[in-house]
């Protein structure tokens, strides 16, 4: 005797399924990610009535950050992991971002995403940054943020408040992103 018939609708076949499903999705909308400028970003305003989230992270090196000591400076959370190959491609123009703005008080904080220190050492070790990098590790900060697509990055007037989230790459030299900056100095 045969052991029980199992139905075709099993888990592993459901999960096989959604699988197949989530990977035509994908390369049917494509990377979230800019080639030059701001093609392939989503830049959505922060929600009117959504408070602004929290942020208290220890630095890589250096002092614990907060995000409610820096009012008066605007403020870009770059949302990041080295594994993500348009946050790697992003990191130069935040950058630029930083240094060009350094003295109308911008500041460009690259927030890493529940990597650990080996892994943060080994980025930084093939492509050294300037700017302050937080850890995340546990995402929660992230999540507060409504993070789900790497790179991501929040803009922090100098009122302390979101001004607005940007999704996918961007080329922060670029003309739409001089004049997103612009509109919050």
């Amino acid at each position: 005797m045969s052991g029980p018939k199992r139905h075709p609708n099993t888990r592993a076949a459901r999960r096989g399924t959604l699988v197949a499903l989530a990977a035509l999705a994908a390369s049917a909308a494509g990377p979230v990610r800019a080639q030059a400028g701001t093609e392939g970003a989503q830049r959505r305003p922060w929600p009117a009535g959504r408070p602004t989230p929290p942020v208290a992270l220890p630095a890589w090196e250096g002092a614990p950050w907060r995000l409610e000591d820096q009012r008066g400076q605007v403020v870009v959370l770059n949302f990041w992991a080295s594994w993500c190959e348009p946050c790697r491609a992003e990191m130069p123009s935040l950058e630029l971002l930083a240094q060009r703005h350094e003295r109308d008080r911008l500041q460009v904080i690259a927030v890493n995403f529940r990597e650990t220190d080996a892994a943060i050492r080994r980025f930084l070790g093939t492509m050294p940054l300037t700017l302050p990098v937080l850890r995340d590790a546990d995402g929660g900060i992230a999540k507060a943020w409504g993070v789900r697509v790497f790179p991501s990055s929040a803009v922090i007037g100098r009122d302390g408040r979101a001004a607005f989230m940007v999704t996918g790459e961007v080329d922060w030299t670029g003309a739409e992103a001089r004049r997103w900056i612009a509109a919050v100095l």
